[in-house]
């Protein structure tokens, strides 16, 4: 009796134990964001968006970076170590073109100024769309780029603020006076699938699904339809565009920073735009 007893409470402890180390492995596979992009890497990253001569000087933080993540917990969470790595880089790399103060001669690079500033300079219009009954524009209100991902539109701020909990239509100034909703409004666009446009997210982790439309306009997966889906009216089906080449240029340094590759089919300029 009392080896039975033992025998069952040796069954229970190895189970336990057996149990416990999986969870930890299950915790470090989905730990934050964090355990992909080090405050060290992200500096390495952002070499100059703290710059005296960048708008956004001391805007845009690791912190606020690492706390918005949180609340899409899916970004860069998701497949393998190298699709998780990848699909934050091709984040990075988007946001960095969006805010980009580099030039070709620029010290350390083109590609070493992201996040420099954090609203559109001298925009050409207030970006409102009065077709858009869903999300009416208010009076006085500009809905220029604003943020990481230089967020535009009506259409844009509306949703955006629902989801996120603030007023996008009344004071879309917030998205560049708050570090911590930039960053969210970014994450929101990427992870957002807006039709018939697919996520950021599930292109850059492999579920994106073409449908017979994207299919004729040659949309296929990869870095360039992520191009597509943010900027694709005014940037594909353009050959050798100079600003598909400096979103793949940053895409390019800062997948060599997470040693992985970038995959193919990098720009767009065989792709049609998304009505």
């Amino acid at each position: 009796m009392a080896s039975s007893a033992y025998t069952f409470l040796s069954f229970i402890f190895f189970t336990i134990f057996l149990s416990f180390g999986s969870y930890k492995a299950e915790a470090r596979r989905y730990s934050g964001i964090s355990s992909l992009v080090s405050r060290g890497l992200f500096d390495s990253i952002f070499l100059h968006k703290d710059n005296i001569a960048c708008p956004a000087k001391d805007f845009y933080t690791y912190s606020s970076f690492i706390q918005a993540s949180r609340y899409f917990p899916q970004f860069g969470r998701t497949g393998s170590s190298i699709a998780r790595k990848r699909e934050v880089a091709a984040f990075l790399a988007q946001i960095s073109h969006e805010t980009t103060g580099g030039w070709a001669t620029a010290p350390d690079g083109p590609f070493a100024w992201g996040l420099c500033f954090k609203e559109e300079v001298s925009p050409q219009s207030n970006y409102c769309d009065s077709s858009n009954t869903q999300w009416p524009c208010s009076p006085g209100k500009s809905y220029k780029g604003r943020g990481p991902i230089q967020l535009s539109w009506n259409y844009n701020y509306g949703p955006a603020g629902k989801a996120l909990g603030f007023d996008g239509l009344n004071n879309p100034d917030i998205v560049s006076n708050n570090s911590l909703i930039a960053f969210k409004t970014a994450l929101w666009f990427w992870m957002t699938a807006q039709s018939p446009k697919p996520s950021c997210h599930k292109v850059m982790i492999g579920k994106y699904k073409p449908t017979a439309a994207d299919v004729m306009a040659n949309r296929t997966a990869g870095y360039g339809l992520v191009t597509n889906i943010i900027n694709g009216g005014l940037e594909c089906g353009i050959p050798n565009d100079g600003r598909v080449t400096d979103r793949i240029g940053f895409f390019q340094r800062y997948a060599t920073l997470f040693n992985v590759s970038t995959g193919s089919n990098l720009d767009c300029e065989n792709q049609k735009p998304f009505n």
